[in-house]
């Protein structure tokens, strides 16, 4: 930085422009005449001055104690502006100027965020030789910092020649307002060996740095230092503990602190009552504002917002209109910031329209905050179509969204098109910021478009927990367990430390079929060593996880652990015992969450009607559905009245589930067809079949399962011709029947097979333990039951499809690839058949092998010749 980068009267001229200074006008006089004319008369247009007589006013040659006394007043009233056209119009005048002089116009322009005035005084300061003076030093560094210019700002504190206190001070104040804490605590131990003795805003400084880093520990030793240096009866000191321990968790210390000032001002009451808010602790706070009451203190601004805030999250209407009231009386009506909070608290409280009177009388102080404000509490209580238009009406009205905008407004699906609002947010430069990278991925990730959102996720420039976290559930909604794990590897490399809902979706992610079972269990202990295995999101994704991947006994193991259980656990327990056949236990679950009185909602009897299902407890299943009804007021969904189908159809009982499809508010869904149509596959109910089948192809044209049941029933009924017409049906729509496929995890790899399949490495060994198995299951009595085979072809062939079904293969290969008594899991992508039911309850007793088969209905556990269904599914 040079003397060549002093104003000259050009630049001065140029300045003057942009600041609409009032000298302008008469500087044309310097263009033709060196010699200082006589100003003429000055306005001053500050309201808080309009009233002073100008110092040009009372003398043509005012002298530099008139100068800055004028100056100090601007700044002391926060008529900045009008400071630094002063300023320039004194030295384009050609007045004298001191260290006074530039260290004030030095904290106005800090003061402005001008930075570029305040590199011109820097080198006006330069040229006059003034940077020796610490006061100007200190406003030099001070205005930098300000400025958030930290380096230029530490090298003009590295070449001060005196440095005192005050500079030390305001180093600190500025790396701390930059986010730079832990730099603040090594200067300040720096500032200590030096010898420069602390004062009470030094302490400010520093405190305000370690609660916002989290340093409770060192700032426990500040405290002990403030005490030795008897700054604890400083008022502000002590409002800089308060906070402190309250930003760190630790009410009691702050509240010992508050006990012991002497002197409290309004800043100490707010202090508490904004601390209390934050940590939840509600109760306090509004304890605390009640002793503020009493005590005689005058409520601020600050005073209510935190409290508005309180009754926002516990949606305390009541007090937040009492409170509004109150504000009215102090004159705070016209604030923006209370205003918006009251917003805010009327829209979480179900008053959006309350919310939206005061959004309509704030006019010009509408800002982008109070229209996202807005907006947000459309979107809270339901109302996304006037979300939407407020969105496009801010546009209109010139208002640019900020980031929380955008990921308020992505939330508003499907009334917007994430693809819209990303290509907005790309154009004003927000799609790299961590909060609206990760809405744009969690709204593709809604529409199940996985690779938009890893797009939209390596774009975020910094990922924090949040963006991982959406980006593993993404993975865990589409059950791509290897994508899932890859994310939290780089994750973990990336020395980023899982939290509680990573670990949550990274296992959900697990419970996939196709999900190698042995990583779940490796996140479980992960969890473990992390500590947070006993987080409710955390026991919820385990439980889920186990039971679906066949071990209900795990599922329990972490149930019963759990010291606190939400809604999702006890859904999560009894759907999971109702899938595995154990209705009895589902049921017993059921009664424990009753009589808790606990919270129900419709997943809870979803999973209770369906285990009454799987285990034909009719009565019981049609008690519950009225329990429902009747008591919790719960108004029967899609899915609940499928349950109710299911029910009734499995026990044969197919004239009452029309009964329930025939008297449904609305009209019957795909799963409610499908339901019935595979109940008169079974039942072999001919004409209630064509019924559901023509409902299902009607709705689901592509799906195959309607036409292949339909195909069945005709089969099972012997009509070889309608069969075929049905098939010749699906040729013309080219609608393909899924392939029935089953896999088996065997040393961490997964082998699957298709039925009659050869080209597994070990075909040979399986098929000869099938040859083997034939016989040994003919010494037993065991006859093929051909009606499970639906062609037209000899009952020989019959058999021998019947002997090469996938789940066969998978069972026989695990057998030769596995020791004696080691448990074997199956997963197959269709229902298991009857005939292959009743093998594989012989494979279990003659091999003495523990057998688990999922199929898309549930789980079948085999063990010495029986299974969990009791042949009932």
């Amino acid at each position: 930085m040079t003397s060549s980068l002093s104003l000259t009267r050009n630049q001065a001229k140029q300045l003057l422009k942009t600041l609409n200074n009032p000298f302008h006008k008469f500087l044309s006089v310097f263009q033709t005449n060196a010699s200082i004319p006589q100003p003429p008369k000055i306005c001053v247009e500050s309201a808080s001055l309009r009233h002073t007589p100008h110092l040009f006013e009372k003398s043509p040659q005012p002298d530099l104690a008139q100068c800055n006394g004028l100056l100090f007043d601007y700044s002391r009233n926060n008529n900045n502006k009008e400071a630094l056209n002063l300023f320039l119009g004194i030295h384009s005048f050609g007045l004298p100027v001191d260290g006074s002089t530039l260290s004030c116009v030095l904290k106005v322009c800090g003061c402005l965020f001008n930075v570029i005035a305040g590199r011109q005084v820097h080198c006006q300061c330069l040229k006059l030789g003034l940077l020796e003076d610490v006061s100007v030093g200190t406003s030099l560094l001070d205005m930098y910092m300000k400025t958030e210019n930290v380096e230029d700002g530490r090298r003009v504190f590295d070449h001060m020649g005196e440095r005192n206190v005050v500079s030390w001070t305001s180093l600190l104040g500025g790396y701390a307002q930059n986010g730079m804490n832990e730099e603040v605590l090594e200067l300040f131990l720096t500032m200590q060996m030096e010898g420069i003795k602390p004062n009470p805003y030094t302490f400010a400084a520093v405190l305000g740095a370690l609660a916002s880093e989290g340093m409770v520990e060192k700032g426990v030793q500040v405290h002990c230092l403030i005490v030795k240096l008897g700054f604890k009866t400083v008022t502000f000191v002590s409002n800089s503990l308060i906070s402190m321990y309250l930003r760190s968790g630790m009410g009691k210390d702050a509240r010992l602190v508050f006990d012991g000032m002497a002197t409290k001002n309004a800043v100490t009451w707010n202090c508490m009552i904004s601390g209390f808010v934050t940590s939840g602790l509600d109760f306090a706070a509004l304890e605390t504002f009640y002793d503020m009451r009493l005590a005689g203190v005058k409520f601020t601004q600050m005073t209510f917002i935190p409290l508005i805030k309180l009754c926002a999250n516990r949606k305390e209407l009541g007090f937040a209109r009492q409170l509004h009231c109150r504000v009215l009386k102090d004159g705070f009506n016209f604030d923006p910031k209370i205003k918006t909070a009251l917003m805010v608290a009327y829209s979480k409280c179900s008053e959006i329209n309350d919310a939206f009177k005061l959004f309509s009388t704030m006019h010009e102080a509408q800002n982008v905050v109070s229209w996202t404000a807005m907006i947000c509490g459309h979107l809270q209580n339901g109302e996304i179509q006037e979300a939407v238009k407020l969105f496009c009406l801010m546009n209109k009205e010139g208002v640019k969204p900020n980031d929380f905008t955008y990921s308020t407004i992505l939330t508003a699906q499907p009334a917007v098109s994430p693809f819209q609002i990303h290509a907005q947010a790309i154009k004003a430069n927000y799609e790299k910021s961590p909060s609206v990278g990760t809405a744009i991925l969690d709204a593709y990730v809604k529409l199940g478009n996985i690779e938009e959102a890893a797009k939209a996720f390596q774009q975020i420039d910094e990922r924090d927990i949040v963006a991982w976290s959406a980006m593993l559930a993404g993975y865990a909604q589409i059950g791509d367990s290897e994508g899932a794990t890859n994310i939290f590897m780089q994750l973990v490399k990336e020395g980023i430390k899982p939290n509680e809902f990573t670990f949550s979706s990274v296992i959900n992610a697990c419970a996939s079929p196709t999900a190698p079972f042995e990583q779940g269990k490796q996140f479980h202990a992960w969890s473990i060593k992390s500590k947070l295995s006993d987080a409710l999101c955390v026991c919820s994704a385990l439980i889920t996880m186990y039971a679906k991947r066949g071990n209900i006994d795990n599922a329990y193991q972490v149930f019963r652990r759990q010291q606190e259980r939400d809604l999702a656990s006890w859904n999560s327990m009894i759907s999971g015992y109702a899938q595995h056949g154990h209705a009895k236990k589902a049921l017993e679950i059921f009664e424990e969450m009753r009589r808790e009185n606990m919270e129900m909602d419709d997943i809870t009897f979803i999973g209770v009607i369906s285990a009454c299902s799987h285990a034909g407890l009719v009565d019981e299943g049609e008690k519950y559905f009225n329990v429902m009804i009747e008591k919790h007021r719960i108004s029967p969904t899609m899915q609940l009245y499928s349950c109710m189908v299911d029910l009734y159809s499995r026990a044969g009982m197919l004239d009452k589930a029309m009964d329930i499809i025939n008297t449904m508010p609305f009209p019957a869904g795909a799963t409610v067809w499908r339901t019935l149509l595979a109940a008169s596959r079974v039942h072999r109910h001919l004409e209630l079949g064509k019924l559901a089948a023509e409902q299902l192809i009607s709705l689901q044209p592509q799906d195959s399962a309607a036409y292949v049941l339909l195909s069945n029933i005709y089969a099972a009924a012997g009509n070889w011709h309608e069969r075929r017409n049905v098939r010749k049906l699906m040729d013309q729509r080219k609608v393909k029947k899924e392939a029935g496929y089953s896999w088996i995890e065997v040393k961490n790899k997964t082998h699957s097979f298709l039925a009659s399949d050869h080209s597994h490495p070990m075909s040979y060994q399986i098929y000869s333990k099938l040859d083997e198995l034939k016989m040994r299951l003919k010494d037993m009595g065991y006859q093929p039951d051909t009606d499970h085979v639906l062609q037209d072809i000899a009952d020989e062939d019959k058999e021998t499809i019947l002997s090469q079904h996938s789940e066969r293969l998978a069972i026989a290969f695990g057998l030769i690839a596995t020791p004696p008594r080691t448990a074997l899991q199956i997963v197959k992508n269709l229902r298991v058949c009857g005939d292959c039911h009743t093998v594989i309850k012989l494979i279990s007793l003659i091999e003495g092998r523990y057998i688990v088969v999922r199929d898309t209905n549930r789980f079948h556990h085999f063990k010495a010749g029986r299974c969990s269904c009791g042949d009932y599914w």
